[in-house]
């Protein structure tokens, strides 16, 4: 007996060791997902690098074999542009991949590591430039994928290790040039610790995101060297790196939960210099900075250029040993730091609204904003939680719906087979193998549930249940009014297939027994513009007249008056173009999220929500919200039609008004964001877009293609609305409230958009 357990231990050693074994279930249970539509029907969306050669010894180069799994089957590579037809997963277990050069993440790809023991991606000596590169240059330096529809791609669970490299040589880990539904999570990265090395954690030179979360990057001349439209990153810790994060350019980015140690510079947002600043906006949110010498290098002064750009908000960041806190790159400290640990509750560089003022330059203190309980965790930051991965489920508590019935074809109606395998697994982790599931009547998701896809299985709606705008329907159904327990989404999409103007995507009604329980990870929403939808180019085409026939939903998620929910990473996308053959589109989607959650608590982190007609947003009668980096775009083809067509008006969903002079081109267009009698609402981080109207951009040159994009509406009672770092595009007015000009736009150019760094008038 003694021996028997002797051999087991050492046999178990071993598969650790080499790489063999894992526990984790992703990696031992049935995958049988498909491409729906795509034509080949032995196309394989999971592949485990290990069925193509890989060793994970950390001797033998695992480049070449890697880099065949990620391409197998015809994948979207160089000149593809965008397909929705060859998603992959790409499974490292765990183990030591040697690898020699770049490795090519195609689009529509997942890079997924053993989560319970992540693999380490080992540079050789040999290496150069991107270890990771989502995004090539071509041999005429063209990039493979528009870099602002470089759209879903996902890395998480691995250390990078660039230690072997030569520190002289610049090596970076990961290239991410990337936009929405886009992810990083998990991840440590190792580099040179030698004086003046080359090394980089991140480059990101631009594009249009996107989510970042839950990374450790030790040594480099720079951990973080990035520049975006928009993008969020929570929890980031950075450890003797040369410069923590150097910002290139943005309009705007919120980093929540960031901790830098032992840095000489902690942020630099220099870029451009005094007279050609290149960084709009940056939030840093709840955070600890120690010994490192300057915390944050700023060139923002009342005289820099363009006036209302280097907008900086610190909010509830510690600094211990730090030398100056912010300061000038020609030394001149701004604000000192100390040997001791210094607490900034609330301060700010920027264009400034509050009751006595209308956007002045500002640079010192703000009051610190008054935090509800219910929107903090018991470190005292606001409450944040990592995407569920299971890694200590086994595989019997693991439901595959396509092996317990559902089919996931996008022809086959699955909504019983569906509702069956949710219904009678409450407890367990329900799996999605990839594919595209049609559901024809309401799903109702109970408390206990736990929902998880595969590179994003659709859940799509179909058919008459969902074609009347009249009577909207369900979809999903999360809890019943009033219900209290766990409910956890991620990895999945929803959509709708064909017309379905009466189709409310998901109804959200569960309240969290505690925080972080009730919520999605890593899930979007596409309506139109992809294979299997019925709602594409040249049928939808741009431009055309609406039609019943490109009417694609009615509310894409409604969060109701008894839920608390937690959002990360969600991209709610009413498409504008064709993912498979790049023809523009105009599809109608009536409503884009809407709070009216009583008393929260709702969090969202890097959401997202586009070309919707009446709004991208809307928090109504709501309490305990908290938004980080929200995006949003006006429709192109407004406003032919204006707002609210082809939709009416619906008291009961809380439809906004508009009110406008009969001749107006530019006032009834969807709003980016609306607040109407809600209290404790916190925005840290808004981008607000309007590029068009009905496809014409020449407004541009005016700075008008809407009104008015931000919608304040409040009484007495309604109040504590915090917006800090305001970026909006062609709207003449950034924020309205109770039917007046709050922000001018004009008044507030800045690198692109136009830049506030508070609207405290509501406060």
């Amino acid at each position: 007996m003694r021996y028997t357990q002797a051999v087991t231990t050492v046999l178990l050693v071993i598969f650790l060791v080499c790489g063999v074994y894992s526990a984790y279930w992703l990696e031992n249970i049935e995958h049988n997902g498909q491409s729906a539509f795509n034509s080949n029907k032995g196309y394989k969306v999971w592949r485990n690098v290990r069925d193509y050669g890989a060793k994970g010894d950390g001797v033998t180069d695992d480049t070449g074999a890697i880099q065949a799994a990620i391409i197998a089957g015809g994948r979207c590579g160089e000149g593809c542009g965008s397909s929705t037809l060859t998603p992959g997963v790409v499974y490292f277990p765990s183990g030591t991949y040697l690898i020699s050069a770049s490795l090519i993440q195609y689009y529509y790809t997942q890079f997924v590591g053993d989560a319970i023991n992540p693999p380490t991606l080992l540079a050789a000596a040999s290496m150069r430039g991107y270890l990771i590169q989502s995004d090539p240059y071509g041999s005429g330096g063209n990039n493979w994928y528009t870099n602002q529809d470089n759209f879903y791609r996902q890395v998480r669970n691995f250390v990078i290790d660039l230690t072997r490299c030569d520190p002289n040589v610049n090596v970076v880990a990961i290239h991410w040039q990337v936009a929405q539904a886009t992810s990083v999570t998990n991840v440590v990265v190792h580099m040179s610790t030698e004086p003046n090395n080359q090394h980089q954690g991140l480059w990101m030179e631009n594009g249009s995101g996107g989510f970042m979360s839950d990374l450790v990057f030790n040594g480099g001349k720079n951990a973080l060297w990035i520049g975006n439209q928009q993008f969020t990153t929570r929890n980031i810790t950075i450890n003797g790196a040369a410069t923590g994060i150097y910002m290139n350019w943005n309009w705007g980015w919120t980093f929540k939960t960031l901790s830098i140690n032992a840095c000489q510079i902690g942020v630099d947002m220099t870029a451009g210099k005094p007279s050609a600043q290149g960084v709009s906006s940056i939030v840093l949110l709840d955070g600890h900075f120690t010994n490192t010498k300057t915390a944050i290098l700023s060139n923002t002064d009342q005289n820099s250029q363009p006036a209302a750009a280097g907008t900086l908000l610190i909010d509830n960041i510690r600094f211990t040993n730090v030398q100056s806190i912010v300061a000038t790159s020609s030394g001149h400290t701004v604000v000192p730091g100390s040997r001791n640990t210094i607490t900034v509750a609330s301060w700010g560089q920027g264009h400034y609204y509050n009751p006595s003022s209308n956007g002045a330059f500002y640079q010192g203190a703000l009051p610190a904003p008054s935090k509800p309980s219910a929107l903090l965790g018991s470190n005292g930051y606001f409450f944040e939680r990592p995407r569920p991965q299971y890694a200590g489920y086994s595989t019997s508590q693991i439901v595959n719906v396509v092996s317990n019935g559902a089919k996931g074809d996008g022809n086959t109606d699955d909504t019983a087979a569906l509702q069956r395998i949710i219904s009678g697994n409450v407890g367990k982790v329900i799996y999605f193998p990839q594919g595209v599931y049609i559901i024809t009547n309401t799903i109702d998701i109970p408390a206990g549930s736990r929902l998880t896809g595969e590179v994003w299985s659709t859940l799509s709606a179909q058919g008459g249940n969902f074609g009347d705008a009249n009577n909207p329907r369900v979809m999903l159904r999360v809890g019943k009014p009033g219900s209290v327990g766990v409910a956890e989404l991620s990895d999945l999409l929803f959509s709708t297939r064909g017309p379905a103007p009466g189709a409310i995507l998901i109804e959200w009604n569960l309240r969290g027994s505690s925080a972080g329980e009730s919520g999605m990870w890593d899930c979007h929403y596409r309506i139109g513009g992809a294979a299997g939808t019925d709602l594409r180019y040249p049928a939808c085409s741009a431009g055309s007249l609406p039609k019943a026939s490109c009417m694609g939903a009615f509310l894409l998620l409604h969060i109701t008056r008894t839920a608390s929910v937690y959002l990360e990473n969600v991209w709610a996308w009413t498409a504008d173009h064709d993912l498979d053959s790049n023809g523009q589109v105009s599809i109608y989607s009536g409503r884009g999220i809407l709070v009216e959650s009583e008393n929260g608590p709702v969090w969202m982190y890097g959401t997202a929500s586009e070309h919707n007609v009446m709004y991208q947003y809307s928090i109504v009668n709501s309490k305990n919200v908290f938004m980080g980096m929200i995006q949003t775009e006006t429709p192109y083809y407004q406003s032919s039609p204006k707002a609210p067509q082809p939709y009416a008006y619906r008291a009961d969903y809380k439809d906004p008004r508009f009110n406008c002079p009969g001749s107006s081109s530019t006032c009834a267009m969807a709003w980016g964001s609306r607040f109407e009698n809600s209290s404790a609402v916190f925005v840290y981080g808004a981008g607000h877009y309007s590029f068009f109207n009905n496809y014409e951009q020449t407004c541009l040159t005016s700075e008008h293609c809407q009104d008015s994009i931000v919608e304040i509406n409040t009484n007495p009672t309604n109040n504590r609305l915090y917006i800090y770092n305001l970026n909006t595009k062609a709207a003449q007015n950034s924020v309205v409230a109770n039917g007046k000009t709050e922000v001018s736009e004009s008044d507030n150019r800045s690198t692109f958009c136009s830049t506030i760094l508070a609207d405290l008038k509501h406060a």
